[in-house]
């Protein structure tokens, strides 16, 4: 069940599973596939599938670069331009073969849509870059939706009746469906207005917020960067000023930045520096420094949703 390596650009397929034997039997030869056309391999999942794919590739592990999703691309946005964009870049001149495994059971609901976007974002952000993209799907674990979903953003489906084209790919269709107003906060919201003249006045009140809060220092100047880049870029291009709201919840604190400008390329944020357009830069260093980034953009305007863990970052 190896991916097929007869195309020059993307190969990008869902692989569902619902045994460790169906896991293994799709991954490990696309693994030892890689390996001996000489292309550059790595596995970016969950410890529930690195550790039996590490056990049954042996020795051969030792030539895979290996990753801890939950961790490297605990939000979601950030996996494009910092694990898949970031591993093809080290490796100029090479096919290179990633296992991605960005939806597991015990993602929350609040990060699904950001999950399913970044598969559909996927096939637009690599079209013409050598590689070959294998996601397991848990078909035991996850909700029927999103293992519909897997069959909207994957070109080709793979599990143990082996390999064919997915009748519902439609990956623009998922991004524009999860493209929603954001859910109303819970609980007490701090507003502050600002402008040019106030820029200030936003650290102020963010670091404020994020004492009360108990988030870490670090945190705390993660937390300043992103806000500040976002609302320099409403100065800038969002029609001059924004609103910024910050509340708690049992484990995040969140900011969101809400101004009149429209992000009409959805994979603003999503390429690293280099090969992304200028209007999402700053995105791309929000996504690297948050937890979860949620959005929502349309004429009216748009609103960015930052969320950032207090107390440890791990999962």
């Amino acid at each position: 069940m190896s991916a097929r390596t007869d195309v020059d650009g993307l190969v990008h397929e869902g692989l569902l599973y619902t045994t460790t034997a169906d896991l293994l039997a799709g991954t490990v030869p696309f693994v030892e596939e890689g390996l001996r056309r000489d292309e550059r391999v790595m596995v970016a999942a969950p410890a529930r599938t690195r550790e039996p794919l590490r056990a049954a590739l042996g020795t051969a592990a030792d030539r895979v670069g290996w990753a801890d999703m939950t961790q490297a691309g605990r939000n979601p946005g950030r996996i494009i331009p910092w694990v898949l964009q970031a591993f093809a870049d080290r490796h100029p001149g090479h096919r290179v073969r990633i296992i991605g495994e960005p939806i597991w059971a015990t993602r929350t609901a609040q990060e699904y849509p950001a999950c399913a976007q970044h598969e559909a974002m996927i096939n637009a952000a690599f079209a013409a870059r050598p590689m070959s993209i294998l996601c397991p799907y848990d078909a035991v674990g996850l909700s029927p939706g999103a293992l519909a979903e897997a069959r909207c953003t994957h070109p080709v489906l793979v599990d143990r009746a082996g390999r064919r084209p997915s009748g519902g790919y439609a990956p623009d269709d998922v991004v524009a469906r999860h493209n929603r107003p954001l859910p109303a906060p819970t609980g007490p919201v701090a507003t502050l207005d600002y402008g040019l003249d106030t820029l200030a006045q936003v650290r102020r009140f963010v670091t404020g917020h994020a004492a009360d809060a108990g988030l870490d220092p670090e945190r705390t100047d993660d937390l300043l960067i992103a806000v500040t880049e976002l609302a320099t870029n409403s100065v800038a291009h969002g029609g001059g000023s924004g609103v910024l709201r910050v509340w708690s919840t049992d484990e995040h604190l969140a900011c969101e930045i809400r101004d009149a400008g429209r992000l009409t390329d959805p994979l603003a944020g999503r390429l690293a520096p280099g090969h992304d357009g200028v209007g999402g830069r700053g995105l791309v260093i929000v996504h690297a420094l948050c937890d979860l980034v949620l959005l929502h953009t349309a004429p009216a305007g748009t609103a960015v949703r930052l969320h950032m863990r207090r107390g440890t970052t791990a999962r």
